[in-house]
């Protein structure tokens, strides 16, 4: 069963880049009122979770490597010369999420776990998607910038796109779990 989720995994990571259809967009779009940044964790080696994986101690977590911090603090700054100096944050409970979006320096990180992976957990897919959904119709539309720090398969799964380790969507809110897809923002 590893082997057969590496080899899916691997096939995603692929074409993943390839995928990736939305519009590339301005930084500066996340600076206007309602707006969310649906962002995949900087560079992190690897593919899923170690088989000692435990949510509470990064030791045993696949975790962000040096480019994968400066990826993450280069996307900071690059967001806060497109004016978006200051953002509500919500991070997965992954500690490649929560160091992604603390790195990013642009607020307080508070988890949101449903922003968290089921990658190696498809049961938990429809359960996680709509604990997202509801979370998102719960935000302000003229509320400040909010950035959501989450996994490849959560993107993937929400928008049917792939996305690249620090890239993400960029939604416009509706007051529904279904905010509407205005472009892509490149990795940092």
């Amino acid at each position: 069963m590893r082997t057969a989720q590496l080899i899916l995994a691997g096939f995603i990571f692929v074409l993943g880049g390839a995928a990736w259809a939305a519009d590339a967009i301005s930084l500066a779009e996340l600076a206007k009122p309602g707006r969310v940044l649906m962002l995949r964790h900087a560079n992190a080696p690897g593919i899923g979770d170690p088989p000692n994986f435990k949510l509470e101690d990064c030791s045993t977590q696949r975790n962000l490597d040096a480019a994968g911090r400066a990826q993450a603090q280069a996307l900071g700054r690059r967001l806060a010369q497109a004016g978006v100096r200051e953002a509500r944050v919500y991070s997965s409970q992954w500690c490649r999420c929560l160091e992604t979006a603390r790195l990013l320096n642009l607020g307080p990180v508070t988890s949101q776990p449903g922003l968290n992976s089921f990658f190696a957990r498809s049961e938990q897919r429809d359960t996680k998607l709509a604990a997202l959904r509801s979370f998102l119709a719960g935000l302000p539309t003229n509320g400040p910038p909010v950035i959501l720090v989450t996994h490849q398969v959560t993107i993937t799964a929400f928008t049917g796109e792939g996305v690249n380790s620090g890239g993400g969507s960029v939604f416009k809110l509706n007051g529904s779990g279904a905010p509407r897809l205005l472009g892509a923002i490149e990795p940092g």
